[in-house]
């Protein structure tokens, strides 16, 4: 589960939706790919990319429970998200 997500710039959605694809692919090296990470569970959507860049450095220095709590205030049931975003289960 990814707990964290970050849209950047216009075009974001677009690029979300292909490091989504790219990360249940097994294609970036990192935390995703070692554990099989595969479920976004939280995201946010910012018009300008410091500001993106701003709040993912934020919530890396959260602790764990913070980011359970923020993650459940929008998303209870811990439901995949990436479907909305590139249309695959």
């Amino acid at each position: 589960m990814s707990l964290s997500s970050a849209f950047r710039g216009p075009a974001g959605r677009a690029g979300a939706s292909r490091r989504v694809w790219q990360h249940k692919q097994g294609l970036i090296e990192g935390f995703s790919r070692r554990y099989n990470v595969q479920r976004l569970v939280y995201s946010e959507s910012f018009q300008y990319v410091r500001d993106a860049v701003q709040r993912e450095k934020r919530l890396k220095k959260w602790n764990r429970e913070w980011k359970i709590r923020l993650t459940e205030s929008v998303n209870p049931e811990w439901n995949d998200l990436s479907e909305s975003l590139i249309g695959m289960p």
